[in-house]
């Protein structure tokens, strides 16, 4: 009986750190966000029309506990029809110093570019627009990109 007991505690035990932190708290953790709002409230979908246009407070959708806003209701309804399709890459952080440097660098939500059917947003304040940075080299550093964000969220 001892060693049944035992066996659960140590069966809880091991299960604690992945009860501690749900995926959805560990995307809450690593992505560019600001009180769980993506993308500083631009619609998500608005991206993949060449415009991005902010969204709306009453047409928000959380998703994995990331919260989108929507500029209108058909944006909505194509998000919640496939989510992943228009997820920022990186988790939304500037996707030129994800693969230049591995760093989780804040974005300007108007500084964007699809490639590939995916979004990627970069850092452009104070005379520093990292995209045209980023279109030199793009395999390169969406590559070394792509192995950093599997540092921070995986």
């Amino acid at each position: 009986m001892k060693s049944l007991f035992a066996f659960f505690v140590l069966l809880f035990i091991g299960l604690l750190p992945s009860l501690a932190q749900s995926p959805d708290a560990q995307r809450l953790a690593q992505y560019n966000l600001e009180k769980s709002l993506a993308i500083e409230g631009y619609d998500p979908v608005s991206y993949f029309d060449g415009k991005p246009q902010k969204g709306r407070s009453n047409l928000a959708i959380t998703y994995k506990g990331v919260t989108y806003r929507f500029a209108n209701a058909t944006n909505a309804d194509r998000f919640k029809k496939n989510p992943m399709a228009y997820e920022p890459a990186y988790g939304g952080w500037c996707a030129y110093a994800m693969g230049a440097t591995g760093e989780k660098v804040e974005v300007d939500p108007e500084t964007y570019k699809i490639t590939d059917g995916h979004l990627y947003l970069f850092y452009n304040k104070f005379f520093n627009n990292t995209l045209p940075k980023w279109n030199k080299d793009e395999k390169t550093l969406m590559r070394k990109a792509d192995a950093s964000w599997m540092k921070f969220y995986h």
